[in-house]
């Protein structure tokens, strides 16, 4: 199978909306950070960090980012890493599992507590300048002074 073909199933089974439960073994857990070389830290329902990798077949296609959910399946094997990827949440995943109270708890009162955060921590670009805000009589005032400017060179 060529590497575009693999892409191609590997990406169409992460976005195809497979709407199963996880079962007993598997876990719900949210990105923390990324450590490198496909392991994740995250952070369990019950307050447990711990690493996760991520298999072979999603490296290269699928990307996670700080604060998204992960359905996990646990290794044995391995003391730091503890569990395995097997499918990225969208928003989609998460009400089906709310509306069918498979959803952690503890991940609810998370939401809330970050959708009350103001946007005082965002990067602020100093590369440009702020927009500057005119009245309209200011924009109309510069709007004749650049006409006469205009009809005056026009006639030199």
């Amino acid at each position: 199978m060529s590497r575009a073909t693999k892409r191609k199933h590997v990406m169409k089974e992460v976005l195809e909306d497979d709407f199963s439960l996880p079962t007993s073994e598997q876990e719900i857990v949210r990105v923390l950070e990324s450590r490198g070389n496909n392991l994740h830290q995250v952070e369990s329902a019950d307050k447990n960090t711990f690493l996760i990798s991520m298999p072979t077949k999603f490296r290269r296609t699928v990307w996670v980012k700080r604060g998204d959910y992960i359905l996990i399946e646990p290794i044995a094997e391995g003391d730091k890493v503890k569990g395995e990827m097997v499918r990225v949440l969208s928003n989609e995943h998460i009400k089906y599992f709310k509306k069918n109270n498979k959803w952690p708890v503890m991940f609810d009162e998370n939401d809330k507590s970050d959708q009350e955060d103001n946007d005082d921590d965002l990067f602020v670009n100093t590369n440009r300048p702020p927009p500057i805000e005119s009245s309209e009589d200011e924009s109309n005032d510069s709007n004749d002074s650049d006409s006469e400017h205009d009809s005056a060179v026009s006639e030199s």
